[in-house]
Formats: structure tokens, sequence, C-alpha cells
């Protein structure tokens, strides 16, 4: 019997060496992330950039409908003008309380909503997409439906305060009651979609909290108060802030609850957006009309950056607890 040495295998070739790119190759990779995003800042720069440059470059001329060319140089005239008008202040101090009277009871409303969608329920699949419907809806649509339950003499609104021993109320005409008007079409309109939004947040909040509040004893009002809320806090941030620059550029709802441009008889619930729209389109005054549509840019800034202020010093605060 004759023993062989195994054979050895033959060690493997060695890989070649990677290929480098070519020239070609090596622009493109560091010239491509670029072109992915140039047709994004393409548009913003056609569609957001220039509008709004060119806006402020025509609020310092005395430009009219009728004769767009013709531009006379004012400076700061337009706005001088501006804040020595009586329905300005009027429009602005519209904006600001049917804003309150929007905002606040529409993110209370939405947070309470999405308080009882987060818990399991029977068709809360469908309870979820009912709520977004009235955000779907044209504001066009939703608006003159709410004009004819709103009506003084045929309204259903009225009839049902009538079953109540409670006289009809003109929505229209009634300064506190036209504002109350436009801002129940607010309501309506965005609070299933805050819903969502707080929704959303809730679900991302771990449920060890809720876990372990509730083996410490805490109720379900303990839980919301002291374990919901402030998990949500950056969502509420978000909400107030995007509800902020909703309501200082409110337009459709007050235009079309009567269907005028002056905001009723006496300008009660004439907003910034319809007084920007009537000075342009109604009196014909572009260089006006862009500069109300600055301040309102401006006042939307300070807002936003008033809303972000606070925010910051209160979770430094907790920070330093």
């Amino acid at each position: 019997m004759t023993l062989t040495a195994p054979e050895t295998p033959a060690p493997p070739k060695p890989a070649p060496p990677p290929r480098r790119p070519g020239p070609a190759r090596r622009t493109w990779q560091k010239v491509s992330p670029y072109a992915y995003i140039t047709p994004f800042f393409t548009l913003f720069a056609a569609f957001g950039l220039f509008p709004l440059i060119y806006t402020a470059f025509v609020s310092l001329y005395r430009v009219e409908l009728q004769t767009p060319g013709d531009m006379e140089w004012r400076g700061l005239g337009n706005y001088t003008a501006l804040f020595g008008d009586e329905y300005f202040w009027v429009s602005l101090r519209n904006t600001f309380t049917i804003g309150v009277l929007s905002t606040v009871p529409q993110l209370v409303m939405a947070l309470g909503l999405a308080h009882l969608l987060n818990y399991r329920m029977r068709g809360r699949t469908f309870l979820r997409t009912a709520v977004l419907l009235p955000y779907a809806t044209s504001v066009a649509a939703a608006t003159l439906v709410f004009a004819q339950l709103f009506g003084r003499d045929f309204g259903l609104i009225n009839y049902a305060l009538g079953l109540v021993g409670i006289d009809p109320v003109d929505w229209q005409n009634g300064t506190v009651a036209s504002q109350i008007a436009v801002s129940t079409v607010v309501i309506w309109r965005w609070t299933g979609y805050n819903a969502l939004i707080y929704l959303a947040g809730m679900q991302s909040i771990p449920d060890e909290l809720y876990e372990a509040a509730a083996m410490d004893g805490a109720s379900r009002w303990r839980q919301f108060f002291h374990v919901t809320l402030p998990g949500l806090r950056p969502t509420i941030l978000f909400t107030v802030i995007v509800s902020t620059i909703g309501a200082t550029q409110l337009f459709g709802e007050p235009l079309l609850l009567e269907g005028s441009i002056s905001g009723g008889i006496s300008h009660q619930y004439q907003t910034l957006g319809l007084y920007m729209y009537e000075q342009g389109w109604g009196f014909f005054h572009l260089g006006r009309a862009a500069a109300i549509a600055w301040v309102m840019f401006l006042l939307i800034v300070v807002l936003v950056g008033v809303n972000a202020l606070i925010a910051r010093r209160r979770s430094r605060k907790e920070a330093g607890r």
C-alpha cells in the first residue's frame, strides 16, 4: 500500500486592484447631489424668492393697477400712509381677535379628539379618516354652507336659538357675531387636521411611561397632564405656529361669508388679507397692497419668533430643574 501526500491547494489569486473612476465619473459624483436638488431651488427662486423681493420693490413705489408700467418713487410713503389708515388698524385688530377665537378652541378640541382617537375602539380607522374630511372640503363650499347656517332670517343656527327662547342674531352685521361665524368655519375645517397631528405625536410617546404612571396610581387624567402633554410639547408648538400663520393669512372664509371685500358694512370682520385685496384689486393701489403684504410677512416672522422664544425659555427652565 502506497501513501501519497495530499495535494496542497493552489494559493488564491490576488484580487485585481479596484479601477479608479475616470475624471468624468468623479466630476459627476461631486455634482450629482446638487443636480438632484436644483429643480426645487429653481422653482423656489422663481415662485417664492423672486415674488418676495419684487413685492418689496413695488412697495416703495406708487403703482396703479390700470397703469402698472408707470411707477413713481415713494420710499416709505406707502408704509406711512398705511399706518395712518384707520381701516388698517381695524383689520389688524380683527385678524388678532378672529385668530384667537379660532385657534384656541380649535387646538383644544383637536387635542381632546386626538386623545379619544388614541384609545383602542371599534371603527377608529374610519373615525380617523372622517375627521380629515372637513380639511379636504373646498373652502368655498364650506363657507357658503355656513353662510346659510348663520343666516339672519332663515338660518338653522337662529332657528335652534329660537327653540330655547333666544332672539335671532345678525351674524353678518354684528361685530362679535360675525367674527364668531368666521371663526366657526375655520374651527370646523382645521380641527380634524390638527387632531391627526396630535394623534401622531401621541403614538410616538413610549408606552413604558404610561405603564410607570399607572403603577404609581396615576389616573387617566393625571397621565394625560403629566405624560401626554409634556410629550406633545414640540407638536403643540408646531401647531400653534402653523395656526398663527394661517390666522394671519385668513382670506377665503371672511370673503365668502358675505361676498364683500370690505368685510361687512363697518369692516367688522375684515382681515389683513381682505384689506390687502381691497387696496390692490378694489382701489387699484398695487404699491400699497405690496406694503400690506410685507407688513403681514414681518408680522408672521415676529409672531413665530415670539412663539419659538417662549418655547425655548420654557424648555431651558425645565432642563434646569
